[in-house]
């Protein structure tokens, strides 16, 4: 009976056979329609890649180049659609479901039944403070009503009011007596409490309040369970994580320089992301643009070529798109992870834009990536575009990283596994399906 007991719960293996099925239906399923119909195939994923490769290339050109760009894009997927057998687009379609079904079971079968929060278990807060910023993620805190939760739980609200300046509001919090600082609100603002207590040696507690909430989601948090955040407040699991400084400035997430920081220096940026890209990456990446003024060493002290972005994140991303900057398996290696891209623009454009759309950038012959203690950036202009945990500031260089090594202690929800996407999956698909068929039919 026992024995029974111990095995892995119905709900897992039921995910693992739900993962393995659609493996296999993505594996198997294009297999059999290039067999039964291979030019129908072939033709269906030319067309689509073209219509990919062509939109992405009208977004770095502009006038006539963008205009016969877009039209070829649009003849490409009213080709694929007009195909004799539109089935062809319906199985790449297919595909590509199946392959989300089975990352979103695996995660399921392959997380822990019962979490177990690495640290060491810590009594509740006395005298817990949260400050929070009402106008983050769209107004999370007044949705979540995370004041009157707060109170609730004996933690007092601190409501960030505009103007006020939210370092002082923290520091005034430490010198009343807190013990522990919370802050509800984006990464910008996580980094800027958690500084605060890392130099008075207090614990810190995140409460995912902002837009994309990268920090909460590596720390292991449920972004979508903003007030269940709170309980770190109570009894809780302690341990300590690195930060990464950017000269004297404190950084959770990331530092990026070059073409994205670019583009999110616009004033239009937030209001209009896909056209402000629009706008400017023909200025950043079209055939005439000139390459980004960033200079570095690589890990073996040799001169990097000109690099286009620059990507210095506290810890080592998994990194398979940039469109989404990914995520870190841990937070206490005490490295910096970089990463820089570097592109030529008549020729390598379109294989940075295909192996962006495959998520599998690792690909692209100008992509880079290392972790370090410490890294430094030289550039011949005078101020440096960076965007800093989402915000966007200008820097003179040369700028130098480096990271803070257990610099944070965090206070997480006993109820968190402390697991981040980047540790759930492995990045090889024979050790995803033998960890499948591991928690499918072992003890």
């Amino acid at each position: 009976m026992g024995g029974a007991d111990s095995r892995p719960g119905m709900r897992r293996r039921l995910a693992s056979v739900v993962a393995l099925l659609a493996l296999a239906g993505a594996v198997v399923l294009p297999i059999v329609a290039l067999v039964r119909h291979p030019w129908q195939l072939i033709a269906a994923v030319a067309l689509l890649g073209t219509a990919v490769m062509a939109a992405w290339t009208a977004l770095v050109h502009r006038g006539a180049h963008r205009v016969a760009a877009t039209a070829v894009a649009l003849l490409a997927l009213v080709g694929a659609v007009l195909l004799p057998d539109a089935w062809s687009v319906v199985v790449l379609i297919v595909v590509v479901a199946l392959a989300v079904l089975s990352t979103a079971a695996a995660r399921v079968a392959i997380a822990p039944e019962e979490p177990a929060p690495r640290g060491l278990a810590v009594p509740p807060a006395r005298h817990g403070v949260l400050l929070m910023n009402p106008r983050s993620g769209g107004g999370k805190v007044t949705k979540f009503d995370l004041e009157a939760e707060a109170r609730r739980r004996g933690i007092e609200p601190v409501i960030l009011r505009l103007g006020a300046d939210l370092r002082e509001l923290a520091e005034r919090a430490v010198r009343e007596g807190a013990d522990a600082l919370g802050m509800a609100g984006g990464d910008g603002s996580q980094a800027l409490v958690a500084d605060v207590a890392r130099r008075h040696d207090l614990p810190f507690v995140c409460v995912p309040a902002g837009t994309r909430n990268h920090f909460a989601l590596d720390l292991g948090l449920d972004r979508d369970d903003v007030a269940g955040a709170l309980d770190a407040f109570g009894e809780a699991a302690e341990q300590r994580i690195d930060l990464a400084l950017i000269g004297e400035r404190v950084f959770v997430n990331n530092a990026s320089l070059g073409v994205y920081a670019s583009v999110v220096q616009s004033a239009h940026y937030r209001d209009a992301k896909l056209g402000t890209a629009a706008e400017m990456l023909p200025d950043l990446l079209g055939p005439d643009s000139r390459p980004m003024d960033l200079r570095f060493s690589l890990p073996d002290g040799s001169r990097a070529p000109a690099a286009d972005l620059v990507l210095v994140s506290n810890g080592a991303y998994r990194l398979d798109r940039l469109s989404g900057f990914g995520t870190r398996a841990r937070l206490d290696e005490g490295v910096l992870g970089v990463v820089t891209l570097t592109v030529d623009r008549a020729r390598d454009v379109p294989a940075l834009f295909a192996a962006e759309a495959a998520g599998r950038m690792g690909s692209f012959p100008g992509y880079r990536e290392w972790t370090v203690p410490e890294f430094a950036v030289e550039s011949g202009r005078p101020l440096v575009e960076v965007g800093i945990d989402g915000e966007a500031v200008q820097l003179a260089p040369p700028l130098t990283f480096r990271s803070l090594p257990g610099a944070l202690r965090v206070r997480l929800p006993r109820t968190t596994p402390s697991v981040a996407p980047a540790s759930e999956l492995p990045d090889r698909l024979g050790a995803l399906v033998t960890l499948l068929l591991r928690a499918l039919v072992t003890r």
